[in-house]
């Protein structure tokens, strides 16, 4: 009878130090449109130039996570990624913000550069083309 008291006592302490609430972080990532994206006139071939992209947050509850930039060929695709908490009370700031990208020209050709504008009503993604000669 002690055994079998002392198991449900066990039970009765472990069933309360079990975590039944749930805690666990609800987040997502997205992207975010570039307001405006300030270039050189012109690379100069095996230096770093600086591009400067401008973006904003639309509530409180998105925080920057990382610049995106996809190299393709002579296309780099930029844009903004962004972490967004879900259930969260959010201030309703609209947050304006700007990043610095070094890029080194390493080629010889024009670089085109896509910033990401959204997306249209078909869900499709929209970006401004941007083109950098290098000297």
């Amino acid at each position: 009878m002690k055994k079998f008291t002392l198991l449900l006592f066990g039970l009765l302490v472990f069933s309360a130090c079990l975590n039944t609430d749930n805690d666990e972080l609800n987040y997502t990532f997205e992207y975010l449109p570039i307001d405006e994206a300030i270039t050189p006139a012109s690379f100069t071939y095996g230096q770093i130039d600086t591009i400067a992209v401008k973006y904003s947050l639309p509530n409180g509850c998105y925080h920057f996570n990382q610049i995106y930039y996809e190299p393709q060929d002579t296309t780099r695709i930029v844009a903004i990624s962004a972490f967004v908490e879900l259930d969260s009370p959010c201030t309703e700031a609209i947050i304006q913000e700007e990043k610095k990208i070094p890029v080194k020209a390493s080629q010889l050709e024009d670089y085109v550069f896509k910033f990401y504008k959204g997306k249209d009503s078909n869900g499709e993604n929209i970006f401004e083309e941007v083109v950098v000669p290098v000297n």
